[in-house]
């Protein structure tokens, strides 16, 4: 009788589901400081959170970067993740390359124009402009890789692969993996 009861009661581990810990916006705007304020604006009005300017480490020559150079901007959300994700799948008209998959399970594409994202409107100031999306999965407990205090390693089995991520992209957004 037992058997029978484990057998109609699936098990669902709790620990093991996976969700949208961040998504990071990111346009580069090289040297050009128009480009960049382009790039600003445009994050404004995708999301609420106020978008940050990236600046250059390193020194490269041949494309005439220095240290401190501002070259982009990008906009983290962490609240609202799922929705702002949702608009950003329907531009890519719901397909993803396995190729965006890493192997820690995260992913990214990019939005070639803008335009395509429901809710944005053609702005004649910022005309066609792209942007990338990168999205951060994660399982509860992944807070012990963070925490400052007795950090530790996640075990192996409790990290996310490619294959999982991929299912719950498709099963959480209907999303076509090619």
């Amino acid at each position: 009788m037992t058997e029978e009861k484990t057998a109609q009661k699936s098990v669902i581990n709790l620990m093991k589901e996976i969700k949208i810990s961040k998504i990071t916006l990111n346009i580069g705007a090289g040297k050009n400081e128009v480009m960049l304020n382009k790039g600003l604006k445009l994050l404004s009005k995708l999301t609420p959170v106020k978008p940050v300017k990236t600046t250059s480490n390193k020194r490269i020559p041949a494309w005439g970067l220095r240290p401190g150079l501002q070259i982009g901007a990008k906009v983290t959300i962490r609240a609202g993740a799922t929705e702002l994700l949702k608009k950003l799948l329907v531009a890519k008209e719901n397909q993803l390359s396995k190729k965006s998959f890493d192997t820690n399970g995260n992913f990214s594409f990019g939005v070639a124009e803008y335009i395509d994202i429901e809710g944005l409107e053609y702005d004649p100031e910022l005309k066609i402009m792209g942007l990338e999306v990168a999205v951060t999965l994660e399982r509860p407990g992944f807070r012990i890789k963070k925490r400052r205090i007795l950090t530790k390693k996640i075990g192996k089995d409790h990290l996310i692969n490619k294959e999982e991520a991929m299912n719950f992209v498709t099963k959480k957004f209907g999303v076509t993996v090619i």
